[in-house]
């Protein structure tokens, strides 16, 4: 069993996430700056995953306080199918991401981040947040992409 990067997808910034296989340790990673269905974005999460041992990938879907789909988290499916595609050796999960930036900001709150840091790691928070809550429930591979 390998690691797990999360991904707190965005249209212009996207926000990772990871943990060891033995779920010890999460940690937030850079938050890189690239379109949400770009290559770039890509690229950048196929390096995440050749330097780290990691088997799933998960991925946060904006869902709507009801739990149900809406118009961004279509396009994070999308988004998720083709990081499925180009990498094949990875499980691609979903897991609801609603509430994560409220939750992140409040963490590096408490963690005493400056205002203008806290706006550079908000993303990669949320990511850690949503990791969190997912190993939490079990790490459960309910949503499908």
């Amino acid at each position: 069993m390998g690691g797990v990067l999360a991904i707190d997808h965005g249209t212009r910034v996207s926000g990772f996430a990871s943990t060891d296989s033995l779920r010890i340790a999460t940690s937030a990673l850079p938050a890189v700056r690239a379109p949400g269905d770009s290559d770039a974005l890509l690229d950048h999460l196929e390096r995440l995953v050749a330097e780290r041992d990691v088997d799933v990938l998960l991925v946060g879907l904006p869902l709507d306080g009801k739990g149900q789909d809406t118009a961004r988290s279509k396009d994070v499916r999308r988004f998720a199918r083709r990081a499925a595609q180009r990498l094949p050796s990875l499980a691609v999960c979903g897991w609801d991401e609603h509430l994560t930036t409220r939750a992140a900001r409040e963490l590096l709150v408490e963690e005493g981040v400056s205002k203008r840091k806290r706006q550079e790691l908000r993303d990669s928070y949320a990511a850690l947040v949503l990791l969190r809550d997912w190993m939490a429930a079990g790490e459960p591979r309910t949503h499908t992409l």
